[in-house]
């Protein structure tokens, strides 16, 4: 639905021809003829005004004028073939797997998914080895932050993907890390644990 404030009659075509062409910094050239276009990257605002494909009864819509590529937008999105969508929704459940109309729905959103997810991975993953490093640190009474702004001051370039592996597999490792930290950060001060009442 077109709403009244997205259209402007064509008798005011002439005075946005001006307006236009003072922003864009364009002159005005001939109208666009056929499948000949306009010499340079931006097409005149006079060529797109007259442009078959931009007036429709005698109506030329707003965003069309202000926007030099608004064309593309009006080419049809191609489909994926049929075989395609059937290969990607192998194995879903239901009819989503053998129905046309219900796996094309199903592939789109499975595909916007993994779209968000192969970023949200990144994000799950540092913050894995971020809790792995916390977690060996605190063994040795240093915490994750004081630990890491030790390591940059002695210039130690391990990222935490390392040093949650020798957090893991290589604790005697992990521990002189630590102690290399917590000598050149002062704020890394054993931390004494008060020991618990034993109630008798």
């Amino acid at each position: 639905m077109l709403d009244s404030r997205d259209w402007i009659p064509r008798t005011s075509i002439t005075k946005l021809i001006s307006v236009i062409s003072g922003l864009h910094g364009i002159g005005t050239e001939a109208p666009i003829t056929g499948a000949s276009s306009p010499v340079g990257p931006f097409p005149s605002p006079a060529a797109l005004l007259t442009t078959p494909s931009f007036v429709r009864n005698n109506v030329v819509l707003r965003w069309q004028i202000l926007s030099p590529f608004a064309g593309a937008s009006l080419k049809k999105e191609k489909k994926m073939n049929k075989d395609k969508i059937f290969k990607l929704a192998k194995g879903f459940r239901g009819r989503a797997k053998n129905c046309i109309r219900i796996a094309r729905e199903r592939v789109e959103k499975a595909l916007q998914y993994s779209y968000r997810d192969r970023r949200n991975k990144k994000r799950d993953m540092r913050s894995l080895w971020i809790q792995r490093i916390n977690a060996g640190t605190r063994l040795h009474g240093v915490n994750y932050g004081n630990f890491m702004h030790g390591l940059m001051k002695e210039n130690i370039q391990l990222n935490r993907k390392v040093l949650s592996e020798i957090s893991m597999h290589e604790p005697y490792s992990f521990k002189s890390l630590v102690d290399i930290s917590r000598n050149a950060f002062p704020g890394n001060k054993n931390v004494v644990v008060p020991p618990r009442k034993v109630a008798f």
